[in-house]
């Protein structure tokens, strides 16, 4: 049987043991930084010449500023070539995706108050986003309809797309992906080199305002280094999954805490439950899993590195324990799952009952896939339509408004030493006297 460690929440140790549990690597250390610093640099120098040298270098195949390019008619015949299945299955999900996003649409918005001052607020979409597709260990379409049908929905000029090409392959699946979510041009990079080459611009690749997407250890960083260059939606970490269940078929549970684990050997599943013997179901029934999962070694070697079965001693202390681990993934497998979801404020996204496997929100559900990692779900949200909105703030005002809080704010300016901020209120204040 897998060697999956066992917690208990009666343990007095269960604190430490259960931080240490949380306590992985972003494996993204100084060799990493250095590394993507040097390419970054390099691209924003040599541009096309650098990009490619590194493409060549990484993914295998020699390339130039003609051949990267994937226009919208490439796009195209992808979509045509692909199966009937595939076509429907994209549409579908692609459809779905875009109604639920239209919900978090943002509006423009105004109020006068009392003195007269009106104020609001002003949405605008921004103008270009550089969309990164992973594309190395798998190639993923739904990473495609995630991160571009929001932006799409929040009226984005101009949504490029970046995918790695090892070999020079390109994923045909991919490529439809992009056509029915509204991607006007694609690129056939990846890796470090493709973020610069989007924050920066090259000869070929216009620089972007925004760079949303998941990718390995080196995209990564390279987020976090350009950001303020332009912006990043978030620092994507390995996947995870936290199931809570108070019964049901093992097998189910143990499809579901395999469903994050065969995604990278880093990924983490965790199962909390009140029931002992539902434990140690489950761990057998994960075990006949792997015995027939392709992916089988990467699961395996991502649960006896970073999974867990938890043992809680009710409802209350399993709340307390998904609230600590901050999930990307929660599936609240129970009977009664209302009664525990008003308890739970850290998770990415929330699978509710015991017929919504985290692989429905994955591909077709609506809500987005991209989500906070790494405990990061305390202060952060999954990718929407409002990552790709801006607001600016309105402020009018009467001169019956400037004389009523004008004096205070020349007040405020003087004791900030601030002179000229004052002299700017107490002037308009003289001549509204």
């Amino acid at each position: 049987m897998s060697n999956i460690l066992r917690l208990d929440s009666t343990d007095s140790a269960f604190p430490e043991q259960l931080d240490a549990l949380l306590r992985r690597e972003a494996d993204t250390g100084d060799d990493v930084q250095g590394l993507v610093a040097g390419i970054l640099a390099d691209v924003k120098q040599r541009g096309n010449d650098a990009l490619c040298d590194y493409t060549e270098r990484f993914d295998g195949w020699a390339c130039d500023g003609d051949s990267i390019e994937l226009s919208r008619e490439r796009m195209q015949q992808a979509w045509n070539a692909v199966s009937d299945m595939d076509r429907e299955a994209l549409q579908l999900a692609s459809n779905r995706i875009r109604t639920y996003h239209e919900y978090q649409l943002q509006k423009d918005w105004q109020y006068t108050d009392d003195i007269g001052m009106t104020l609001g607020q002003k949405v605008t979409p921004l103008d270009r986003v550089g969309l990164y597709v992973p594309g190395g260990k798998a190639a993923y379409p739904s990473s495609v309809l995630m991160n571009a049908v929001p932006a799409e929905v929040a009226g984005v000029d101009e949504v490029v797309m970046v995918v790695p090409t090892p070999g020079g392959e390109i994923n045909e699946l991919v490529l439809a992906a992009a056509y029915v979510s509204g991607v006007q041009r694609g690129f056939a990079v990846g890796g470090a080199q493709a973020v610069a080459a989007l924050a920066y611009g090259t000869e070929t690749i216009p620089a972007v305002d925004k760079i949303v997407g998941p990718g390995n250890k080196y995209v990564a960083a390279a987020k976090r280094q350009v950001f303020g260059t332009c912006g990043i939606d978030m620092i994507a970490g390995p996947s995870e999954i936290v199931v809570v269940s108070d019964g049901g078929n093992p097998a189910w549970l143990a499809a579901d805490f395999l469903s994050q684990a065969e995604h990278d050997e880093a990924a983490q599943s965790i199962l909390i439950s009140t029931d002992k013997h539902l434990l140690t179901q489950v761990a057998g029934a994960i075990e006949a899993h792997l015995a027939v999962l392709p992916r089988a070694a990467i699961a395996r070697a991502s649960i006896e590195t970073h999974g867990a079965l938890i043992h809680v001693q009710d409802w209350d202390e399993a709340a307390d324990v998904v609230n600590t681990i901050a999930p990307e993934h929660l599936e609240l497998a129970l009977e009664d799952p209302d009664s525990m979801l008003p308890k739970i404020k850290h998770a990415g996204a929330i699978f509710i009952g015991h017929f919504v496997p985290e692989a429905l929100g994955d591909y077709i559900a609506g809500p987005n896939h991209v989500l906070p990692t790494n405990r990061t779900a305390r202060f952060s949200s999954p990718l929407g339509v409002y990552d790709f909105q801006k607001r600016s703030s309105i402020i009018r005002a009467t001169r019956e408004a400037v004389q009523a809080i004008g004096p205070a704010a020349a007040h405020l300016a003087h004791r900030e030493g601030l002179q000229a901020h004052a002299l700017t209120l107490e002037l308009r204040l003289k001549d509204t006297a």
